[in-house]
């Protein structure tokens, strides 16, 4: 497991099989995980001072994480 805060897997511990079998189904669903992947990777690692940005773009970007996070907890509850 990553150490990069705000993974899924850690997010949702209950449903890492849910998500991945998901993934292999539902290609928008896919792309909702890839897309949060990928931002949380650069919130990551902005935080961390690796790519740092400014303050505007980092609270941005972790708005976004939340909007991706919040519509896979959606596609999560409708799919069971």
């Amino acid at each position: 497991m990553s150490h990069t805060p705000h993974e899924l897997a850690e997010d949702f511990p209950n449903a890492a099989a849910h998500i991945h079998k998901l993934k292999l189904q539902d290609p928008h669903f896919a792309r909702l995980v890839d897309s949060h992947h990928d931002l949380n990777r650069a919130v990551h690692r902005a935080e961390t001072g690796i790519a740092p940005v400014d303050d505007f773009t980092a609270q941005k970007m972790r708005k976004e994480r939340m909007k991706l996070k919040d519509q896979i907890a959606s596609l999560l509850a409708k799919a069971g």
